[in-house]
């Protein structure tokens, strides 16, 4: 699995968040999909249309994540 990066200041780790505003910490691969970075949690109830980066403020989708 390839891990893609904030295209903003390049760091592989975002978070998704619920309807209650509790944070997920997440990756985004090569597929732009969204997955857990703890493999015991689930995505349910959590909106992976929309990404945020740990290490900045970007958002946006997970789609706009960029390679190396």
């Amino acid at each position: 699995m390839r891990k893609m990066l904030c295209p903003q200041c390049k760091i592989g780790a975002f978070y998704v968040k619920n309807e209650s505003g509790e944070r997920l910490n997440v990756y985004v691969t090569s597929e732009a999909e969204v997955i857990t970075k703890d493999p015991d949690a689930s995505l349910e109830g959590f909106d992976i249309s929309e990404v945020f980066c740990l290490g900045c403020s970007w958002s946006g989708s997970p789609k706009k994540a960029v390679r190396h």
